[in-house]
Parts: C-alpha cells; sequence; structure tokens
C-alpha cells in the first residue's frame, strides 16, 4: 500500500488531452458550419512557455483559419505564423486558451505555425493544446 502511494505521488501531473481534442472538435464543426474544411490537426502536451512547431503549406488566395484550444490548465495559448525563411507573418491577439489566427497568403508556399503555451495555470502540471488549421 505504502509503495502504490508513493508512486501515486511520483506520477507527474498530466495535461488532458481529451479536454483540448473536445474543444477542438466542437469548434472543427462550428467551422464546417461556415463553409470551412480541416487541412490538419495536431495535438501537444506543453509545459510553462514551452511550444511546438508545425509544417504546412498553405495555397495562395486560399483562407485559412488556425484554431487551438487548450485544456483547463493553459491559461494563454499563442499562435504564430511564419513564412518559409522565419519571418513572422501573422499572430492572434487573444489572451485565452483559444487563440484563432486567420491568413491570406499571397504565393503558395511552406509555413511554419508555432503553438505556445504561453502561461499555465498550475506550473507543476503540463498543459495539452490541440492545432487545426482549416481553410475555405
Amino acid at each position: 500500500m505504502h509503495i502504490l502511494l508513493l508512486s501515486l505521488l511520483a506520477t507527474p501531473a498530466r495535461a488532458d488531452e481529451d479536454q483540448a481534442e473536445t474543444c477542438l472538435r466542437t469548434k472543427i464543426w462550428d467551422g464546417y458550419n461556415t463553409g470551412y474544411a480541416v487541412r490538419t490537426s495536431q495535438k501537444a502536451t506543453l509545459n510553462q512557455g514551452g511550444h511546438k512547431v508545425y509544417l504546412v503549406t498553405l495555397y495562395a488566395g486560399t483562407d485559412y483559419k488556425v484554431l487551438a484550444c487548450g485544456d483547463t490548465n493553459v491559461g494563454n495559448a499563442d499562435l504564430v505564423l511564419y513564412d518559409h525563411s522565419g519571418k513572422q507573418v501573422a499572430q492572434d491577439s487573444s489572451n485565452d486558451r483559444e487563440p484563432v489566427l486567420q491568413y491570406t497568403p499571397q504565393t503558395t508556399d511552406t509555413y511554419y505555425i508555432a503553438v505556445h503555451a504561453s502561461t499555465l495555470n498550475d506550473l507543476g502540471k503540463q498543459g495539452s493544446v490541440s492545432t487545426a488549421v482549416t481553410y475555405k
């Protein structure tokens, strides 16, 4: 019993991936109602200040909406879009766990989407952030 209790106490606090995924699925379905389709989706488990970068090809003249949802431990998640040379071309301006970034590229090219866990509510626990690229 003591060993079990110690192992439970030593287990690191986990992010709630299901919560972040459920939030993102709701946003994706809402997007379908306004003509958006899903290009790709990803998830990441991040520490305070951590980030994950995703590579994506965006096509000229296509309207893109990048959506993200953090679990309840994520106080603020941020999205930043970079072009192939690393120059920042767009970012969300929200201060919440559900950022949205919109962009219509002028040329077809490779872009990088960075999702950041800017603040976590409990620093002893990681945060889960699910991200999707939608288009129309």
